[in-house]
């Protein structure tokens, strides 16, 4: 009778057994190795590109698309083996009567947790090392607290897709294989970092890089920001000699002299601002959506597959 109950359990009470597991491998397994190693990425990160977040147009960019990055790395490090490392013990304990929801309830709880400590450590390294974050909010009343959703949401949509890579490979040498395919695709089709032909635009959608890039450009109100990548250049041709004389030498020291260099960068930013990231509420909620619409859908397919476990020879 005791045996008959035990098979039986409700999926919550399922759901609280299986995070006590997942917690203890934490301790005793060594799962807690990603919160250091997401201490580590975030430094080097911004240490390479965090000078200018959220100070100028390219630095923006490009630090957005480098934290967008890390937060996927994170993501995919944190589940892409956890379901496919017991896949047997799985099989087995669902044929005794285990609850797949639960199970898979049980690590979206876990990986939540495990998200919100990487996005705090990614923070906490951020003021540590002195890196300019956006100043003003379009959701809380807290700018950090906008922030940090976003860098959760990015984490969590990408944990959630190695979650389901992990559900679907049999064994962890093959959710590793496909792990950099899927990082690939991420980078590639950010829709902003890199140019891509008009016809493959549509699969920016399919990115957690895309919306993470579009709602921190918006919430660090890229387009009042200064364009530097032309006077930039002015300078490095500046001893750039035409018919024995030096007429960007010439211009960069008129410039200078009557105080029009900030009043020229923003006049370069003017030109090539992007409406897609305004400071605008929503704008950041469009993206919030998108993300978690995503996270959603790979949670879903992720349990549907596991429901078929026992069916699959592989």
């Amino acid at each position: 009778m005791a045996a008959k109950i035990k098979r039986h359990r409700g999926r919550f009470s399922q759901t609280i057994i299986y995070l006590g597991k997942h917690f203890r491998m934490f301790l005793f397994e060594n799962d807690w190795k990603v919160l250091p190693m997401s201490a580590v990425i975030a430094g080097l990160v911004y240490f390479a590109v965090g000078g200018n977040l959220f100070k100028t147009m390219e630095g923006t960019l490009m630090g957005t698309f480098a934290l967008a990055c890390v937060c996927i790395w994170n993501g995919f490090f944190n589940s892409i083996q956890v379901i496919c490392r017991e896949r047997a013990i799985i099989k087995r304990e669902h044929r005794s009567g285990l609850h797949m929801s639960a199970y898979v309830a049980s690590h979206m709880i876990y990986q939540a947790i495990l998200c919100i400590l990487q996005v705090a450590i990614m923070i906490g390294v951020c003021h540590l090392m002195e890196i300019q974050l956006p100043q003003r909010s379009l959701i809380t009343k807290w700018p950090i607290i906008d922030f940090g959703l976003t860098l959760f949401l990015i984490t969590y949509c990408a944990d959630m897709c190695a979650l389901l890579i992990s559900a679907f490979a049999t064994t962890p040498t093959a959710a590793m294989t496909i792990m950099p395919f899927l990082l690939i695709v991420q980078l590639l089709f950010s829709g902003a970092f890199f140019s891509l032909p008009e016809k493959a635009m549509p699969f920016t959608y399919l990115t957690a890089t895309k919306w993470g890039l579009t709602a921190m450009c918006a919430q660090g109100d890229y387009n009042s920001l200064p364009m530097v990548s032309i006077w930039n250049s002015a300078i490095k041709m500046k001893n750039v000699e035409i018919e024995g004389e030096k007429p960007f030498q010439e211009a960069l020291v008129y410039i200078e002299k009557n105080n029009m260099r900030d009043d020229l960068l923003m006049r370069c930013a003017q030109q090539n601002q992007e409406p897609k990231y305004n400071f605008d509420k929503d704008i950041v909620l469009g993206a919030w959506s998108w993300l978690i619409l995503w996270t959603v859908i790979y949670i879903i397919l992720a349990t549907i597959l596991l429901e078929f476990i026992d069916r699959d020879k592989r």
